[in-house]
C-alpha cells in the first residue's frame, strides 16, 4: 500500500463528511444515532480552514481522515476516520501516527482522545491509556466514551 497524507482544505468538506458517515455506520449503530450524530460527524470549510485536517489516498481513492484542535499543549483528536474497506489495511495506524507528529509540531505535549468505544482497542494499541470515561447518553440510552491520552515524546 503507498498511502499519501496531504491537508484538507475547505473543498474537502463533502469527502471528509462522506468519510466520517460511512466510518460511523461501520459499527452498526442505528440510522437514527446517525442521523443525531449527523452534525459531529460534518466537517465544515469553516472547522478545515481554522484546523488542521488531513486525508489519506491510496491510489488516488480517499481512505480516511483526522482532525485536530488543540488546548494549551494538549491537542485533541476530534476525528480519525477510516472508510470501512480500508480497516484493517494500516490506515488508521497511518493516520494515527501522522496526527501525533502534527500535534508535536505545534507543541502538543499529550494526545487526547474521546474515542467511540469500538476503536478504543485500536487506540491503545497505538500507545494511548484511558484517563477516564465521558458519559454520551443517546436516546435515553446510558453510554461512556473512554476517555484515551498519549504522552508525546519530546522531540
Amino acid at each position: 500500500m503507498e498511502l499519501h497524507i496531504r491537508q484538507a482544505g475547505p473543498s474537502d468538506a463533502e469527502a471528509l463528511t462522506e468519510i466520517a458517515h460511512a466510518a460511523k455506520r461501520h459499527w452498526r449503530y442505528p440510522e437514527e444515532w446517525i442521523v443525531l450524530w449527523r452534525e459531529a460527524l460534518t466537517f465544515t470549510p469553516d472547522f478545515i480552514a481554522q484546523h488542521p485536517v488531513y486525508i489519506a489516498y491510496e491510489g488516488g481513492n480517499r481512505a480516511g481522515c483526522y482532525a485536530l484542535s488543540f488546548e494549551g499543549s494538549i491537542a485533541i483528536l476530534e476525528h480519525l476516520w477510516v472508510r470501512p474497506e480500508w480497516i484493517g489495511r494500516g490506515v488508521g495506524r497511518h493516520l494515527f501516527a501522522h496526527a501525533t507528529g502534527i500535534a508535536a509540531t505545534y507543541g502538543a505535549t499529550e494526545v487526547r482522545i474521546d474515542s467511540d468505544p469500538n476503536a478504543e482497542a485500536f487506540y491503545r494499541r497505538m500507545g494511548a491509556q484511558r484517563i477516564g470515561e465521558v458519559p454520551a447518553s443517546i436516546e435515553g440510552i446510558p453510554r461512556v466514551l473512554p476517555r484515551l491520552a498519549l504522552v508525546l515524546s519530546p522531540a
